[in-house]
């Protein structure tokens, strides 16, 4: 006897379970499956195994106007920084019966929007924004169309967005006073794109850390790096060890605003016959993978990346369910992860000179060792509405 080639439908999954084809459907969407007992959705499900049955996504969006995919827009595709912050989200999402769809911007302006406007023609419900900048017209537009929005990993408080991102400020607070229980007392710092929330923010950690423990401040104590990359952690490294006239005198220490940056660093002291930390100590933000495989091994600002991509995807479902929901700004709280990227300052610490730097001879079993890896734990995150 022939078989139909016929697809099953949701109308034949619903007369194999007998239940109504509203029911069915009910059952099949992890959204709305809660909606419906135990039993009968474990009927429906098995009825839509045993018959092969395939929901259609393009007919359920033309039914109820949802696509169930959510853009989600990042800078840079190549920092490490960045998967496990997708992966949280799409965790989340999928949880839902979401999907996600990645948009890279290279943290181009006009390429954002470009990606934003194609992603928006394809009726998604919703985007989650981690290239959030000042000079950024697609928040302008996102509110303007009432297009559901998250920001993770920065702030924008222009605009009543809900956001996820970790306390910045605390996290470089934390990087000097472990400088300053060390023994530095002239540091510098490689501020990130300040119209980035977390370039602006850590710089003002930075300042109000210096301020908090009474050491030096000049201007020319901090080196502005036009993007979080490994070139500009190199040029500002450079920057700041060579300063103008005038400049900084005898630095001991660099504070970078992430890891990228601080990668950079050892690039640049390397260049220069320089010793990290024996020479100069190096501090960076965010604890990418991998990061503790360098060497020496470096040490730096630590948040839960996957939470983060985990609690801004939750942010987005209660906006997309209820567009009523209150605006929430959400910081995890940062933990500095000691390594042997920072130690105490030598004895003669390091002047800029217009002769070629000697590389530092190579410690002795006797010296003082590097910094031990270690956790220390800032405060509890908060939830502020």
């Amino acid at each position: 006897m022939a078989h139909s080639a016929r697809p099953a439908t949701l109308r034949d999954v619903a007369t194999a379970a007998g239940v109504h084809p509203a029911t069915a459907s009910r059952a099949l969407n992890p959204g709305t499956r809660l909606l419906v007992s135990q039993d009968t959705a474990r009927r429906v499900t098995d009825a839509a195994a045993r018959l092969g049955y395939q929901p259609n996504p393009v007919a359920r969006s033309l039914r109820t106007r949802r696509s169930h995919t959510i853009g989600v827009l990042i800078p840079d595709l190549n920092n490490p920084l960045f998967p496990p912050i997708v992966r949280g989200i799409e965790d989340r999402l999928a949880e839902h019966g979401y999907l996600a769809v990645l948009g890279n911007t290279d943290a181009d302006l006009a390429r954002e929007r470009l990606v934003f406007a194609q992603l928006r023609a394809r009726h998604l419900d919703g985007f989650v924004l981690a290239t959030a900048t000042a000079g950024s017209p697609v928040l302008a537009e996102a509110l303007a169309a009432e297009v559901p929005l998250v920001l993770v990993n920065r702030t924008a408080q222009d605009f009543p967005f809900s956001s996820v991102s970790v306390d910045n400020e605390q996290g470089v607070r934390a990087a000097v006073a472990h400088l300053a229980a060390l023994g530095h007392r002239r540091i510098g710092h490689i501020a990130g794109p300040q119209d980035a929330s977390t370039g602006a923010l850590r710089l003002r950690g930075f300042h109000a850390a210096m301020a908090a423990h009474g050491f030096p401040r000049p201007d020319s104590a901090v080196s502005y790096a036009s993007a979080y990359s490994l070139e500009e952690g190199d040029r500002c490294c450079r920057d700041l060890l060579s300063g103008p006239a005038g400049g900084p005198s005898g630095l001991t220490a660099v504070v970078a605003a992430n890891d990228m940056l601080a990668i950079g660093c050892y690039a640049a002291l390397d260049d220069l016959g320089l010793s990290c930390p024996d020479d100069i100590s190096v501090t960076g933000f965010n604890d990418m993978p991998f990061i503790d495989r360098l060497r020496p091994p470096l040490t730096s600002v630590r948040f839960p990346h996957y939470q983060l991509g985990t609690e801004a995807a939750t942010l987005l479902i209660e906006r997309i369910e209820a567009a009523d929901s209150p605006v929430k700004n959400i910081f995890l709280a940062p933990e500095l992860i000691a390594r042997g990227s920072t130690r105490h300052p030598a004895a003669a610490p390091y002047t800029p000179s217009t002769t070629p730097a000697t590389p530092a001879a190579p410690a002795t079993p006797a010296a003082t060792p590097a910094t031990p890896a270690a956790a220390i734990p800032l405060r509890r995150g908060q939830d502020t509405a």
